[in-house]
């Protein structure tokens, strides 16, 4: 084996060890993510499938993760908040991002609060009434005022179990 075929091995053996690097990076962040703001994919947890008729419990989780499904699973961390019995998941300017789009034409998605999985249906709110329920809500769980205007492009979901 002369230098020039010694050089060809070792470029092959350094590209296919960085794919096969790349694609374990890969695995980890869809099964494990999301992170801050890195979406994931599958939602890992117990799944719960009782359906919930009081989700107060997710007020005290900081962030509840949503994962939407067109055939390839996309999970983002989001603020969920319950005012009363119902759960609310909000966003600023979301009619730009990708979960939020997804879940107008596919509503039906899994929810995890803390380490536990539920099947939801998303129903965007649209009447103001509503939108400000869910701000109050969110007001509540951040502990700020509730009297807060609410901003123009939030957009606020109403979960229910599936």
């Amino acid at each position: 084996m002369n230098s020039t075929d010694v050089l060809g091995f070792a470029t092959r053996i350094v590209v296919a060890m960085a794919a096969a690097i790349c694609v374990v990076a890969m695995l980890v962040v869809y099964f494990y993510c999301p992170c801050s703001r890195l979406p994931g994919g599958y939602l890992l947890g117990e799944v719960v499938d009782v359906p919930v008729s009081d989700w107060s419990f997710v007020n005290t989780v900081p962030l509840c993760q949503i994962e939407v499904d067109t055939g390839l699973r996309h999970s983002v961390n989001l603020n969920c908040m319950a005012g009363g019995e119902t759960l609310y998941l909000s966003c600023s300017n979301c009619a730009g991002k990708r979960w939020s789009n997804i879940a107008l034409n596919h509503p039906d998605a899994r929810l995890r609060a803390g380490d536990v999985v539920y099947p939801v249906s998303l129903t965007r709110l649209e009447d103001p009434v509503e939108l400000d329920a869910a701000w109050r809500a969110r007001a509540q769980k951040l502990g700020i005022a509730t009297d807060t205007i609410r901003p123009d492009g939030w957009w606020s979901f109403r979960v229910a179990s599936r």
